[in-house]
């Protein structure tokens, strides 16, 4: 964008050093936005940070280094956050775990929980829980869930997926698992000036993690960038919240997403999980 629009608010991304997370923080340096800047690598959020900086002079950038397979990192991030930030105006949960090079290889997480669930939702609804009292303080401030077009019903009889395993089906789920949540927390922060809403930003954009699964790209960087900015920056969209995008486009996510009895029993479980 050759003439950002000036937007000077306070932005945490989660899986900021590479793909979309790091196009969205070298899209809003510019701008005038206050970065929190979370990555597994502190070596790699410095490196990023220096490029911020030569891109925009005068960003102001902090890094926040946790390792979101780990529960423990999760809540120490939070808590880390909240202590020392006056204001949280967006919160982008944008780090995931991809389909894996080997699909066939069910891997878990710090806690034992198999790990594209637990990235992939058990840690941005734990993150943004720990974070609403701060986002309710700024409001108006507005949440932004990374989810995926690619969704697959959730098997509440086996959500941990111990007896067969697919890494794209796993993805697929705790995608639609995000979009449940997202759903969830808007309604309860409806009358609070926080919005919540998800996204599909492009279909397989040219990311490491679709690389790494061996899959040809099929979405610019870019493609991905301009509607993920939207949801951050648009004043538009400032009360619209509940939603799932595909890129521009408000439309319905897939049907489990809308049904209560599954919402809530998505809840019960990720509160267990989390306990």
């Amino acid at each position: 964008m050759t003439a950002p629009q000036s937007f000077t608010e306070v932005v945490l991304i989660t899986g900021a050093t590479s793909g979309l997370g790091r196009g969205l923080a070298m899209d809003l340096a510019p701008r005038g936005a206050t970065l929190l800047l979370h990555g597994r690598d502190p070596d790699r959020l410095a490196a990023l940070v220096a490029d911020l900086r030569e891109a925009a002079p005068d960003a102001v950038v902090r890094t926040y280094p946790a390792d979101l397979a780990d529960l423990d990192d999760v809540r120490a991030l939070g808590e880390r956050v909240a202590a020392a930030e006056p204001r949280l105006g967006v919160l982008v949960n944008n780090a995931a775990v991809g389909f894996g090079a080997d699909p066939s290889l069910r891997e878990t997480s710090a806690q034992g929980h198999e790990l594209r669930f637990a990235v992939n939702h058990l840690a941005p609804h734990l993150l943004t829980a720990l974070l609403t009292p701060l986002l309710v303080a700024s409001a108006p401030a507005r949440v932004v869930n990374v989810a995926s077009v690619g969704q697959a019903p959730l098997d509440f009889d086996d959500l941990a997926m111990t007896g067969s395993y697919d890494g794209v089906l796993a993805y697929r789920r705790a995608k639609l698992a995000m979009i449940m949540s997202t759903f969830d927390l808007a309604e309860r922060l409806r009358p609070t000036g926080v919005t919540v809403n998800a996204l599909h930003p492009a279909t397989l954009m040219d990311t490491t993690m679709v690389r790494d699964a061996g899959i040809s790209p099929r979405s610019t960087l870019e493609d991905g960038l301009r509607p993920t900015a939207r949801l951050v920056v648009d004043p538009a969209l400032a009360t619209v919240t509940g939603r799932y995008f595909d890129r521009f486009t408000d439309t319905r996510a897939h049907e489990q997403a809308y049904d209560p009895e599954a919402r809530a029993r998505l809840a019960a479980a990720t509160a267990a999980l989390l306990a």
